[in-house]
């Protein structure tokens, strides 16, 4: 199997990956840090990992993507991050995997033409590959974490308020709200690449952007980083 790319959404998680690793570099890429290594299957073989922080926003992460499927040719694409919870059944440190991915703030009838939609068939929302997400959920219940597989909004603001939240659930369903996951998908499908995008939950979309800042999430890290290296070791 060809490498597969890890997008993380903190420095603590590339810094957990990186450590089960072997064979570690680290070069500056393309604005980002990014490290390679290669880590070994359950079943004895080796794989190999790329592996980067990818930044916040839509179009940050989408050139960090498209980078690391332009140098490495991944045969994978996997995201974790942390998101807003917008699902009453759901609490923080529960994990959303995206099923679905739907922007917030993109006129789709406009984007969606493009590949893997068409001037005449515009898609409406992008997905995770279907075999990840089987992957993570056995994963994710050997690990005893609470997870659904569901809807994830991706958009260009933090939403942090109620009248927000009212909005991202009215337009688009969503299970959880986030900056990224919806951009690696895309990005992911133009290039035919299968992709999945985890989110754990790190609060309830109701914390300003100056408060959440001060939150210490690297428990999320630590979780995160487990489970999506427990993903690529079942590959």
């Amino acid at each position: 199997m060809t490498a597969i790319a890890i997008i993380g959404a903190m420095d603590e998680e590339i810094a957990h990956i990186a450590a089960a690793l072997d064979g570690v570099t680290v070069t500056e890429e393309a604005g980002v840090k990014v490290t390679r290594g290669t880590i070994e299957t359950n079943r004895g073989a080796s794989i190999g990992v790329v592996a980067t922080v990818g930044g916040m926003g839509t179009v940050n992460i989408a050139a960090t993507t498209q980078h690391l499927i332009d140098t490495d040719r991944p045969g994978a694409v996997i995201f974790s991050g942390i998101a807003g919870n917008l699902n009453t059944n759901l609490h923080v440190n529960d994990v959303v995997l995206g099923g679905t991915l739907r922007y917030l703030d993109t006129d789709m009838r406009l984007v969606g033409q493009f590949k893997p939609g068409t001037a005449d068939h515009p898609v409406e929302e992008y997905h995770s590959d279907d075999r990840l997400i089987g992957l993570a959920d056995q994963t994710l219940d050997d690990m005893g974490i609470h997870h659904i597989v569901g809807i994830i909004a991706t958009g260009n603001y933090f939403v942090d308020d109620p009248k927000k939240v009212e909005q991202v659930i009215r337009e688009t369903g969503a299970d959880a709200v986030e900056m990224e996951g919806a951009a690696v998908a895309h990005v992911a499908a133009r290039n035919d690449i299968p992709a999945l995008v985890i989110r754990a939950l790190s609060d309830n979309a109701d914390t300003d952007y100056e408060d959440f800042k001060e939150f210490d999430i690297s428990e999320y890290a630590d979780t995160a980083a487990k489970l999506t290296v427990d993903i690529v070791k079942r590959m």
